[in-house]
């Protein structure tokens, strides 16, 4: 169901007006289309507890629950962009490790003040990298990094869109 859903709105089209509802507030908010089914169904068969069993209402609200994961899966494809910052005493060895291995550009900020990988404070010349890979190539980028400094401060988080650098700009009929 969710795969005929997102192949669906991939191509332009919508099932229902579930999924209109979905895209519209998907634009206007941080929520994503599989979100917004997902919410929407769980409150819809919440209340449908009332006239069928709840055993039947929680079947199908774990049958969208899979769905939703699934339409934004086929919706954003399986290069999910991971922002990744990495703390390092040896920051140039791993920026050179990261361009060379992993095959990605990074952005190296200057810190004025922090604590590095052996929770030694320093006060001048300490470097951030920023790097952002595909949720695939996380494993990679991070076996990469400890290879250089086990020790290493990431942290990952999700984004929801990229444009410009090294990443491929993913299309879509809507605009999603």
């Amino acid at each position: 169901m969710g795969a005929g859903i997102g192949f669906s709105i991939r191509g332009g089209a919508v099932i229902d007006g579930t999924e209109v509802l979905a895209i519209t507030v998907s634009r206007r908010s941080s929520l994503t289309v599989g979100d917004f089914i997902a919410l929407f169904n769980v409150v819809l068969f919440g209340f449908a507890i009332t006239l069928i069993s709840i055993e039947t209402a929680m079947y199908s609200m774990l049958t969208y629950l899979a769905a939703s994961k699934t339409v934004d899966f086929i919706i954003n494809g399986v290069e999910e962009y991971i922002g990744v910052l990495i703390i390092s005493s040896n920051s140039a060895d791993v920026r050179t490790q990261i361009i060379s291995k992993v095959g990605r550009g990074v952005t190296v900020f200057k810190t004025d003040k922090g604590y590095n990988s052996t929770d030694t404070e320093f006060s001048d010349g300490g470097r951030v990298i920023f790097c952002v890979v595909t949720r695939l190539e996380v494993t990679k980028l991070l076996l990469e990094v400890e290879k250089i400094d086990p020790k290493a401060f990431v942290v990952q988080h999700s984004i929801k869109d990229t444009k410009g650098g090294m990443i491929k700009k993913k299309t879509s009929a809507l605009g999603i």
